[in-house]
C-alpha cells in the first residue's frame, strides 16, 4: 500500500457520526435556552463540524453559546453557572480550559460560552480558566480562516497523531500551525504534506508565534507552556525516525 493510501486509510478509520452528534446537541439545547433565558441569542456549531475536521478521538460536538451584550453576569459567573447548570441536570460535566465538557449519552460535547460586544458584529468576551482571564474572540472567523484554508486532510491526520501521542495541543492552534506550515504549497499530494507538518513540527513550530485572526492581542500560541512544546517537538523527532507510516499512525 502507498503512503498516500495508508494515509487515506487512517482518515476514513477515525471519521464520526456526525448526525449522532447533532442530534445530541439538539437535546440538550432546551437546558441552555432555560439557562441563559431571555440573554440567549444563539447556539452555533464552532468547531470541527464547522470546519470539516472532525475525528472520532476528539469531543464529538463543539457548540458556541451567543449570550446577548445585555447579560448581567461577568463571563466568570457565566462559564461556572453553565457547568452548575449541567452538574444540576445530572449530566457528568467537566471544567476545560475555555468549554464546559457535557458527556450526552455515548456523546462528548464542548459547551463554549460568550458573551457578545455589541449587536453589530460577532465579537465576544469568553472566559480562559487555565489563567483566569477573559479574551475577545470571534468563533465565526476562526471557523472560516480553517474551513476555507483547503488543508482539511493534512488537519485531521495531525489531530490523529496528536490525539494517539498523547499530546495537549489545542485545535485551534493545531490547524493554525498546519496552514501555516503548508502555505503556498499548491500540491495535494498527502504524504509529501503530512511529512511536512512533522518536519515542521520538529524544528521551526516551537518558536512560531500565532495570533488570533479576529484579535491580534491574543496570542494562541501562548496557550501552551515551553514543555508542552518541546512534547511536541520531540514527537515529530520520533515520528521522523519510524521506517514508514504504519508506525507513526494507527
Amino acid at each position: 500500500m502507498s503512503g498516500e493510501a495508508y494515509l487515506n486509510k487512517i482518515i476514513t478509520k477515525y471519521e464520526t457520526n456526525e448526525l449522532g452528534a447533532r442530534a445530541q446537541v439538539n437535546a440538550i439545547v432546551p437546558i441552555l435556552k432555560r439557562w441563559a433565558g431571555s440573554y440567549f441569542k444563539e447556539a452555533i456549531y464552532s468547531g470541527s463540524i464547522a470546519k470539516g475536521t472532525t475525528i472520532s478521538l476528539s469531543a464529538d460536538a463543539d457548540v458556541f453559546i451567543s449570550l446577548s451584550p445585555a447579560t448581567p453576569s461577568n463571563i466568570r459567573q457565566i462559564y461556572t453557572t453553565l457547568f452548575n447548570t449541567f452538574t444540576k441536570n445530572d449530566y457528568p460535566a467537566r471544567m476545560q480550559d475555555f468549554s464546559i465538557g457535557v458527556s450526552v449519552e455515548d456523546c462528548n460535547i464542548d459547551l463554549v460560552p460568550g458573551k457578545r460586544l455589541s449587536e453589530q458584529n460577532y465579537d465576544h468576551i469568553i472566559y480562559n480558566k487555565k489563567t483566569n482571564s477573559r479574551l475577545k474572540t470571534n468563533v465565526k472567523t476562526h471557523v472560516n480562516h480553517v474551513a476555507q484554508s483547503n488543508r482539511i486532510n493534512e488537519i485531521k491526520l495531525t489531530k490523529i497523531w496528536s490525539h494517539l501521542n498523547k499530546l495537549q495541543f489545542p485545535s485551534f492552534y493545531l490547524e493554525m500551525a498546519v496552514i501555516d506550515c503548508l502555505s503556498g504549497r499548491s500540491g495535494s499530494d498527502l504524504n509529501e504534506n503530512f511529512w511536512r507538518i512533522l518536519s515542521f513540527m520538529a524544528s521551526k513550530f516551537a518558536s512560531k508565534s500565532y495570533a488570533d485572526p479576529s484579535n491580534p492581542n491574543n496570542i494562541i500560541s501562548d496557550n501552551l507552556t515551553k514543555t508542552e512544546k518541546q512534547a511536541i517537538q520531540n514527537a515529530a523527532k520520533l515520528a521522523q525516525s519510524q521506517p514508514n507510516w504504519e508506525y507513526v499512525l494507527w
